[in-house]
């Protein structure tokens, strides 16, 4: 039998549409335990790869022959070794492509909804690492937010769609993953928004992201508000887009909200966070269809693979937005911050312009969950 590749963009589609799917997972126990690929219908093995080089024998009661079973490893060669073996033993088997590399770095593209007069948005959902980054579209121009460290998917996909990306915007500093923003923005000649107050140590140019700015994508009345919304950072900035759409960044989830401590300040800054989430985002639309720039667990995604869901909805909801004792929400924030993202500081400093790490230096500093919530 035949060992198969199956590609990261195959395996989302498999975690959208809650296919049925067995991965046999042959990295060492701690990079398992510390992020694998997750979906509500995903049965997963791990077995270090060094167990397995006498051969696979002692496994082969607890692969399905019912299912489609995916081999994976870190950066392929250990997962096709494995998936040959299980071949050879009888069963049918892939391996996934380029390994947990390729997994994190895969974007799926998935469509929002239309805008008012004309236009639509575009989330883009980093399976593998949580990351949702946006394309706002109307009259033949596009804005990008919070892109992730490629590039290329973002101006090939304008391009595919005969949109010129004219405006790209970070809504806060990010400490998790490494910005495309300003590779976006040198391609394309792009105008690149930053909050000021995040942006006090960053070595390059930006165009000043505060509260008041509107801009203007195509020919149509699309505004892109940016609301002063410290918390996460204490430039962090949330847009309104088209009346519709509220990009909150790392200040709210669908299931949580943002952690206040990515600069060791969560002590001075969770009274800003408190003040955003209880009082500027309640003075909101609730019909306010928020979209954040991560999400923590795949029960958080829709059934069409977007993270999404009313304001109105998280305020009744979600637990961080429903603590009225302002003591009780300082101790719940402070106390309960899982552990500091892989590689922040660093991440920070690439996003600064301060450092300019290699391709193959980037991909290891981002690699793992994201950890931007508060537990």
């Amino acid at each position: 039998m035949s060992v198969k590749e199956m590609t990261a963009k195959e395996v989302a589609k498999k975690v959208i549409n809650k296919d049925e799917l067995f991965i046999l997972d042959v990295r060492n126990v701690s990079d398992f335990n510390d992020w694998k690929i997750e979906g509500q219908n995903i049965e997963i093995l791990n077995i270090p790869y060094f167990d397995l080089l006498e051969g696979v024998e002692e496994i082969m009661d607890s692969v399905p022959t019912n299912k489609d079973v995916l081999v994976v490893c870190a950066k392929e060669g250990s997962s096709v070794f494995v998936a040959e073996m299980l071949s050879e033993a009888g069963l049918s088997v892939s391996y996934l492509k380029g390994g947990m590399k390729a997994w994190s770095e895969y974007l799926e593209p998935v469509k929002i909804g239309d805008l008012t007069n004309g236009g639509y948005i575009y989330q883009f959902v980093r399976l593998g690492k949580g990351c949702l980054s946006y394309m706002i579209v109307s009259n033949g121009e596009a804005a990008i937010v919070d892109s992730t460290r490629n590039p290329d998917v973002y101006v090939e996909f304008a391009s595919n769609i005969g949109a010129k990306i004219t405006h790209v915007f970070d809504t806060h500093l990010h400490a998790d993953h490494i910005s495309g923003g300003r590779k976006i923005a040198e391609i394309t000649n792009a105008t690149y928004w930053l909050p000021p107050k995040d942006a006090e140590e960053v070595t390059f140019e930006y165009s000043s992201l505060e509260g008041g700015n509107v801009v203007t994508i195509g020919n149509t009345d699309i505004d892109i508000l940016a609301l002063y919304s410290p918390g996460h950072t204490i430039g962090s900035t949330s847009f309104v887009i088209d009346e519709k759409y509220l990009l909150s960044g790392d200040i709210l989830f669908i299931d949580s909200i943002g952690r206040p401590d990515l600069a060791g300040l969560a002590e001075d800054w969770v009274g800003d966070l408190r003040e955003t989430l209880y009082n500027r985002y309640r003075g909101l639309s609730a019909d306010l269809v928020v979209l954040p720039a991560h999400y923590m667990i795949i029960e958080e995604m829709n059934d069409d693979g977007s993270v999404a869901k009313p304001l109105g909805t998280l305020l009744a909801e979600n637990h961080g937005l429903n603590i009225a004792d302002e003591a009780e929400f300082r101790q719940m924030v402070t106390g309960n911050l899982p552990p500091q993202p892989n590689s922040y500081q660093e991440i920070r400093e690439t996003n600064m312009g301060k450092i300019t790490p290699d391709d193959d230096k980037q991909r290891e500093m981002e690699i793992g969950p994201n950890r931007c919530a508060v537990r």
